[in-house]
């Protein structure tokens, strides 16, 4: 979900930001739910927090790029993040909160997704763009060092508008498994993303995944 907002008082700002998030997150939930639509979800200006009990994933690869994006108030901005690539993945217990700051007459206002509480979340050819992890990691057969166009064991580098060397630094596993996953974000994208039990709730104040 994707918002490039210029000028405006703050109220429209926020309503540019929030309201089609909010919309457009309810209606693809119930078709992700059914594992029917091919998922995008990014935060221009604003980074994301995601916790997850278990993620295990095939088809591992990771390697460096910069997410391009814009400020709320339409200032272009970039970011470096390290794009962790999974040929199939399933999260237990997935939370996923971003929070839109100085909102008149609310304060801050947060968006959380729940997902994967009974059933885990399943995704392919599933990309997380990450600034921060804390997680407990297993790699099956990891190799490091390769160059990320030759990480073959993953879905491949992302491609489209991404800034990323295609001779650069990267790793790449049969498997992994991470435990216990905090991590800070600016984009997800997957092929298809089946969100088994989507929960979203929309609140004022701070009310972060961790």
């Amino acid at each position: 979900m994707e918002s490039q907002v210029r000028g405006g008082t703050r109220w429209k700002r926020f309503a540019v930001v929030m309201v089609p998030s909010v919309a457009a997150t309810a209606a693809i939930g119930v078709a992700l739910a059914q594992g029917a639509l091919a998922a995008s979800f990014s935060v221009s200006g604003q980074s994301f927090k995601v916790t997850a009990d278990k993620l295990v994933g095939q088809g591992f690869a990771q390697y460096g790029a910069i997410d391009s994006g814009y400020t709320l108030d339409g200032q272009k901005t970039a970011h470096p993040v390290a794009v962790s690539a999974f040929k199939k993945a399933t999260i237990n217990n997935m939370c996923q909160s971003v929070v839109t700051p100085n909102v008149p007459f609310f304060g801050s206002v947060s968006l959380t997704l729940k997902a994967g509480g009974d059933k885990p979340v399943e995704a392919d050819n599933l990309y997380i763009d990450v600034a921060d992890l804390n997680a407990d990691a297993t790699f099956n057969n990891i190799d490091i060092g390769v160059a990320a166009k030759d990480a073959a064991k993953g879905p491949g580098m992302k491609g489209g508008g991404e800034q990323a060397n295609p001779y650069g630094f990267a790793q790449q596993a049969d498997s992994a498994t991470l435990t216990d996953v905090k991590q800070t974000a600016w984009a997800t994208t997957a092929g298809t993303f089946k969100l088994s039990g989507l929960k979203m709730s929309l609140s004022t104040g701070t009310h972060e995944c961790y």
